[in-house]
């Protein structure tokens, strides 16, 4: 559905299009919110944040359509207005557009006319938006959210939209490569690459298979977030799928030595921030989670021995009922005044 702002100080404009689509607001394919000027509108976009596009009159009271447009972009930059007006000069029109505008149509209203236009400009919002999800969805993007990518995106929507937060109930998972560094020793650094990255290959197959966002690749660790429904058995599973395929890999022999791809993980439940971190003046940010819940899910992947999937005692309450699992015992975590409580995740 989407949702429409019209701003008219004529009262029957209001009548009017809700006879017009009369149908379409009943089928809830279109649903219209009103205001009388410019002032009234910028209210209503606060107070309605999901809203697509504006159709909005030049000549009104208290604040005129052209001033609106040029307010629209620090308000919502994700709106496009469209603008319909009787003065269909070139003027009015060029500055219009000048200032945002995505079109222009003349009164009196041909609402055919009007109808495609506004279909027009919702398919383009709509666009926008399935982009920004992708971009925030797309797991290889979520890792090189930097100064290329946001180069390319150089509309305001998406520089605004990319610098907003969520507080969120999620699961972090640290996954490391137990004993890379040491193989780095004995082999040349384009072998080093292609190994980690063959290693890296099989552990993010296994978090996307169980819904999982790669957040970051960290040296030999990978830090990966799992949300929605069920995020923490999601996360587990994916611990145990990555420790059993990482078991069928053969052994790696380098130099004199011999190398067993084994990994230690740290998974932790809780309440976090999500957003792009960063600086925004240098166009360098990572959109990523934060607190005191990802900290400590990498703090006991530290503690965590080869081959071990370890979690805290309250998220050992949460997943004991699905998953077997074996008290470690307490140990001291870095910034933990307590000791804290870990377990290990059998198969």
């Amino acid at each position: 559905m989407a949702k429409i702002l019209v701003v008219d100080d004529e009262e029957d404009l209001e009548v009017l299009v809700k006879q017009k689509f009369r149908r379409k607001i009943r089928e809830h394919v279109y649903e219209f919110v009103f205001a009388r000027n410019g002032q009234e509108a910028l209210e209503k976009v606060a107070a309605h944040p999901d809203l697509d596009i504006i159709l909005s009159d030049i000549n009104m009271p208290i604040m005129d359509g052209l001033t609106l447009l040029s307010k629209l972009p620090e308000a919502n930059p994700m709106i496009k207005a469209v603008v319909v007006s009787a003065y269909g000069d070139m003027q009015n029109i060029r500055t219009a557009m000048n200032r945002g505008a995505y079109d222009f149509v003349c009164k009196p209203v041909d609402f055919e006319d009007l109808e495609l236009t506004m279909q027009k400009t919702i398919d383009h919002v709509k666009q926008l938006q399935d982009t920004l999800k992708a971009i925030k969805e797309n797991n290889i993007l979520k890792m090189y959210v930097d100064e290329n990518v946001l180069n390319f995106m150089t509309h305001k929507e998406f520089e605004s939209s990319l610098l907003k937060n969520e507080l969120l109930e999620a699961t972090v998972m640290f996954v490391d490569v137990c004993g890379f560094t040491a193989i780095t020793e004995q082999v040349p650094a384009n072998q080093v690459v292609e190994l980690l990255n063959s290693l890296f290959d099989k552990i993010v197959k296994e978090i996307i298979a169980q819904g999982g966002h790669v957040d970051k690749f960290m040296g030999d660790a990978v830090m990966a977030v799992f949300r929605g429904d069920y995020h923490l058995d999601r996360a587990i599973d994916a611990a145990l799928s990555i420790k059993h395929a990482l078991n069928d890999v053969q052994d790696i022999t380098a130099g004199d030595k011999t190398y067993k791809p084994q990994i230690s993980v740290g998974i932790n439940s809780g309440e976090m921030i999500s957003g792009n971190i960063g600086s925004a003046s240098l166009k360098r940010l990572d959109y990523t989670v934060i607190g005191d819940a990802v900290n400590l899910a990498q703090r006991i992947q530290s503690a965590a021995k080869a081959n071990q999937i370890v979690i805290t005692e309250e998220t050992y309450q949460k997943a004991k009922t699905s998953f077997s699992c074996e008290a470690i015992g307490e140990v001291h975590l870095k910034n933990k005044a307590k000791p804290v409580m870990l377990y290990e995740v059998h198969e």
